[in-house]
């Protein structure tokens, strides 16, 4: 896995100075993609003078409307959060984290996602992520500045990617995997052919899809198993209509 890779998204950042103490902590350790996802203020002097030299990835970073946007193209996302969920979702730390990801094929992109400074991530944010990603810390005083939040997990993607990333897995697939805008289109089809069928109730979804979301970003789909499932979803819906 090539740390170029690897990009950083920030969802809705609220202070522009964050951004700029976000991007000199990528930089330090040789990251390079910034995706903002409806930053309050950008560009801005604040994160110019806070960037301290790492002013190119803020010149280079994309704007993004939508979180899903933002991981277009992105097999895995991990969704970082100091608030633990009451329905389990795949968790790692920052070092199972870099673990995960040194041991893709080099052309994979992925995603290290981050929320707002006083909220985090929303259960909806986390659930187009395949991990939680959840930083050890003093559960009196828990809560990381966003910054030093992005300098633990880039320091732990350089530590497993830099050299030769370490040894991979006998079990690394040699076909492309799912990305996540893919899966976003899955999950659409999945939930309109569930309806279809008769087996989910749009007015009383429960926390079904959210549950299947965590079932299929467990198993880290490849495009062909993915294209496998739409097939069985289109004969469902033909077959019943």
């Amino acid at each position: 896995m090539k740390l170029s890779n690897i990009r950083v998204v920030l969802v809705q950042t609220t202070h522009p100075g964050n951004i700029g103490a976000a991007v000199r902590a990528m930089k330090n350790m040789g990251l390079e993609k910034l995706c903002l996802v409806e930053p309050r203020h950008f560009p801005h002097a604040d994160a110019t003078a806070r960037a301290s030299g790492a002013d190119d990835l803020l010149a280079a970073a994309v704007v993004c409307e939508t979180l899903e946007d933002a991981l277009v193209g992105c097999v895995l996302a991990f969704g970082a959060s100091a608030r633990l969920r009451t329905i389990t979702w795949p968790q790692v730390d920052p070092r199972q984290c870099a673990s995960v990801i040194s041991n893709l094929d080099d052309s994979a992109e992925v995603a290290l996602v981050f929320g707002r400074e006083h909220a985090g991530l929303t259960n909806e944010e986390l659930e187009q992520c395949h991990y939680l990603v959840h930083i050890p810390a003093n559960p009196e005083f828990s809560s990381l500045n966003l910054a030093a939040a992005v300098q633990v997990l880039a320091y732990e993607m350089r530590m497993a990617c830099s050299g030769d990333g370490g040894s991979r897995g006998g079990d690394v697939t040699h076909t492309p995997l799912a990305t996540a805008d893919e899966l976003a289109g899955f999950y659409r089809h999945l939930e309109q052919a569930m309806i279809d069928i008769g087996f989910l109730d749009p007015a009383n979804p429960r926390q079904l899809m959210r549950r299947l979301r965590r079932l299929f970003n467990r198993s880290h789909l490849d495009r062909m198993e993915l294209n496998i499932l739409r097939g069985i979803l289109s004969a469902a819906q033909k077959n019943n209509s």
